[in-house]
């Protein structure tokens, strides 16, 4: 079996475990995710269609460096996110920026650049934490979930083993 195809399901199939969790979270649950989160989310969905076309593609050389290279960019994307995200929840309570209105809400009344500035610049619900699995947030593990996939990438694109003897 190629090793890029082994790779690149692997990915797919975190990703695919981690949104389906997320969904879970979001639809049994009723954990409403902040604006934070479901920009993390984009960066999950990006993560697993550019595994699910190296999957397919099989890329064997320089092929290999666009699939893992777009990971890799959607890694360090939906990392600093999250890592924003982790740095509101460990805000004192004092310092943490008060609630704004709902990503739906801000699509739908402000530009698109507007919108951005005002998710990144971060407010209350997303220094909120609602869960934890040993002792971290939600946010904590999706960094570190994108601080894997961006580690992983680099030694994918890196890596000059191709097939399995």
């Amino acid at each position: 079996m190629n090793i890029s195809r082994l790779y690149y399901l692997s990915i797919f199939i975190i990703c695919a475990s981690l949104l389906g969790f997320g969904y879970y979270l979001q639809f049994v649950d009723g954990l409403e995710p902040c604006p934070l989160c479901i920009f993390q989310r984009i960066a999950y969905i990006a993560i697993a269609i550019s595994a699910l076309a190296g999957l397919i593609h099989g890329p064997l050389g320089k092929w290999r460096y666009l699939y893992s290279g777009l990971i890799f960019v959607a890694a360090v994307t939906g990392g600093v996110i999250a890592g924003r995200q982790v740095w509101l929840q460990h805000l004192p309570p004092e310092a943490v920026p008060a609630c704004g209105p709902g990503l739906d809400f801000m699509m739908e009344v402000f530009p698109l650049t507007e919108t951005l500035r005002m998710v990144f610049t971060g407010s209350g619900e997303c220094a909120e934490v609602d869960w934890t699995f040993l002792s971290f947030s939600i946010a904590e593990w999706s960094l570190l979930w994108f601080v894997l996939f961006t580690i992983s990438s680099l030694f994918h694109i890196f890596n000059k083993l191709q097939k399995f003897n």
